[in-house]
């Protein structure tokens, strides 16, 4: 994971930091069973989208792939196309249900200017053919390496209905320790924390609100407890990484504890009398606490003590702890899982398969541009590339935790050579960037609890992509959840008081753009049309200098915030300027001095587009037309160049600005309601 270099001393100015050769950046998995909500942009794939442009204006575009698709198969999918099947509100097969929600999912990402090279779906056309190949690889992989069980473990089993019951079709209390979620549901809750069925709290079957059996059903499971050690060193790894967000360590780190058992202090009496019954194990006992926790060595351990806990009607939860992590299940709607040893066909449990289905979307991406599928390893397994995933803080187990560790027993089978930065030529580990919660209105939404979040494509009625982009980046998502609160939508918001949303635009439609047109007009109106080139006043080029390295240092930190932050300093230091420097031009009518003052404006213009361009890529594209240059006018390599670099020393011809053109622009329900 390639360093930024710090400042030595404060004297010297910082190295910069170093970016990879190639790239791929992924936006998440959105599932196939519904439309795409605020969240989904407003908290992945706005951010995965900037950065994606940006590194494609810093190291190349033919050296970035970005992709993403829709996670197509398992549980969730399956029990949302059976209930809107019996209320009448769709026919078809599941396929079809899964293209509907695929095909809208793509059209919102487009609406919302989402450049992804690639949006696949892991159970549709060339890209299920080929996810299905790269599912049988992994696998195998895994297996032959030694890093798979075949467990028996319990799965409920409605006796009303007949049918083994997949994970969404149980609902139950979350039994981890401090979870709060009423929605677990047969081995995860709503907010990602992994148990063994049998721990499920008051368990109830969807299809007839009946409490379920467990009956013994076979799985391959990956062998996840084994990477405790490395993945605690692997923590401590990241923390020392400087473009690490300290949620992604201190998550893992949660997980990395002994297994434990909380009872509450009421069973006391009960749990000393299965003391001498239960594995070897500690106390601790805190004053005050209405609970004590019962420390296992291992995991087996702990669940065996379980058994005589329910058993004897002892009340617990579990905390935090690694679980060999299920690869196979019995749910129909899924891919095909390799038979391994001789069983019955099975298919692969939906979380797994999400982890490395952008694997198989950047081979299908390869496979039609006809560079050929091998070359995904210049990509995900090459020291000269890195792979950038963008996800919630729900998803941190998953990818932080599971996928870290299925990509480490890629190496081999023998733990003490595994590689903490895997050797070039096996899968490297991701870079993730977590954002924090955005909530609605000061509260968690979900298209399954009460607060129901608003569909992204709506919000498009109320507001231009750009505003909300703006927006979202400026959240700071990633320091912690921040409120979306869109005035339309907001009931309590006071009628006074400005939308947050429109304000975070303003920086675009109102300043900059004014610069923009102020510097197209001037030279329409005295120099015919050309642009002047020559010497940058040092002012404006020290002040452009500052704001990209400074730029360029918090895009490497994931630190959007502060990238917006940046750019609303540069263009309103950029505004005073003009109206300092053209102004008094104008006032003295004096051509030399407006032509010398429009020649370090377009130079703060350029910069600022370039540094907008990742942000607000449809206005500054129309700022580029309108300039008349080639995409060669993003690249970095000439970041710091000024117009008489690109132009030879040579006044340039613009393309003709006509009067009340906007470069960026307010909704027009905005300019009703003014």
């Amino acid at each position: 994971m390639a360093q930024e270099q710090m400042r030595p001393n404060n004297k010297q100015p910082a190295p910069r930091p170093v970016f990879p050769k190639r790239a791929i950046v992924t936006g998440g998995m959105p599932y196939g069973n519904k439309s795409l909500h605020f969240g989904h942009i407003g908290g992945v794939f706005v951010f995965a989208d900037v950065y994606a442009r940006f590194l494609r204006d810093r190291i190349g575009k033919e050296n970035v792939i970005f992709v993403s698709g829709t996670d197509c198969y398992g549980s969730p999918i399956a029990e949302s196309y059976r209930k809107l099947c019996a209320e009448g509100k769709f026919s078809g097969t599941i396929r079809d249900f899964v293209q509907h929600n695929h095909d809208d999912q793509k059209k919102t990402l487009d609406a919302y200017d989402i450049s992804l090279d690639i949006f696949g779906a892991s159970g549709l056309g060339d890209t299920a053919q080929v996810h299905n190949e790269v599912t049988d690889r992994f696998i195998r992989r895994l297996y032959e390496n030694g890093w798979l069980a075949r467990l028996s473990t319990k799965q409920f089993f409605d006796q009303k209905a007949g049918v083994f019951l997949n994970g969404r079709q149980v609902v139950g209390k979350c039994p981890v320790e401090g979870c709060a979620s009423e929605k677990g549901y047969a081995d995860e809750c709503d907010l990602g924390h992994q148990y063994m069925p049998e721990s499920l709290i008051d368990p109830k079957s969807t299809l007839t609100g009946e409490t379920p059996v467990m009956k013994d059903v076979a799985n391959w499971y990956f062998r996840l407890t084994d990477f405790g050690g490395l993945l605690t060193k692997y923590t401590e790894f990241l923390r020392s990484q400087p473009n690490v967000r300290p949620i992604i360590p201190n998550t893992i780190a949660e997980f990395l504890k002994a297994p434990e058992v909380y009872i509450k202090n009421e069973f006391r009496a009960s749990f000393d009398a299965l003391a001498g019954r239960i594995p070897a194990h500690r106390l601790v006992e805190e004053e005050r606490k209405p609970s004590f926790t019962v420390v296992f060595e291992k995991l087996d351990d702990m669940n065996a003590a379980c058994k005589e806990f329910s058993a004897a009607g002892v009340r617990y939860r579990t905390g935090k702890t690694l679980v060999p992590f299920r690869l196979t299940g019995n749910i129909e709607w899924g891919v095909a899982s390799p038979r391994l040893e001789g069983e019955e066909q099975q298919t692969v449990w939906v979380w797994p398969e999400s982890l490395w289905a952008p694997i198989s979307f950047t081979e299908t991406y390869l496979q039609r541009r006809g560079i050929g599928r091998e070359h995904w390893k210049d990509y995900w397994c090459s020291r000269d590339a890195r792979v950038y995933q963008f996800i919630g803080q729900d998803n941190i187990y998953f990818y932080g935790i599971a996928q870290t560790g299925m990509f480490m027993a890629q190496q081999g089978p023998d733990q003490d050579k595994m590689q903490l930065e895997a050797p070039d030529g096996t899968l490297q580990q991701s870079v993730l960037v977590a954002n924090h919660h955005i909530l609605f209105l000061n509260k968690k939404a979900s298209s399954s609890g009460s607060v129901k979040p608003p569909m992204a494509a709506d919000l498009l009625n109320y507001y231009t992509a750009e505003q909300l982009r703006m927006h979202y980046l400026g959240l700071g998502l990633g320091l912690k959840s921040v409120s979306f609160q869109p005035k339309p939508l907001n009931p309590a918001a006071p009628p006074d008081e400005p939308d947050p949303v429109v304000k975070d635009g303003l920086l675009l439609s109102n300043v900059y753009n004014r610069i923009v047109r102020t510097c197209f007009y001037s030279v329409q109106k005295y120099f015919g049309g050309k642009m002047p080139v020559g010497s940058v006043d040092p002012e404006i080029l020290e002040l452009s200098r500052a704001a990209v390295l400074d730029y360029e240092r918090f895009m490497y930190r994931f630190e959007f915030h502060q990238c917006s932050a940046v750019l609303d300093n540069y263009i309103r230091r950029l505004s005073k300027y003009m109206a300092r420097v053209l102004g008094a031009a104008d006032k003295a009518d004096d051509s030399a001095a407006r032509r010398a003052a429009l020649v370090s404006v377009f130079h703060g213009v350029r910069t600022a587009a370039v540094l907008l361009h990742p942000m607000a890529p449809r206005g500054t594209e129309m700022v580029r037309e309108y300039l008349d240059f080639d995409e060669s006018f993003w690249s970095w390599e000439r970041v710091f160049d000024t117009f008489a670099d690109l132009t030879g020393g040579r006044d340039h011809p613009l393309k003709f600005l006509e009067p009340k053109v906007d470069f960026f622009t307010r909704h027009p329900s905005q300019y009703t309601e003014a």
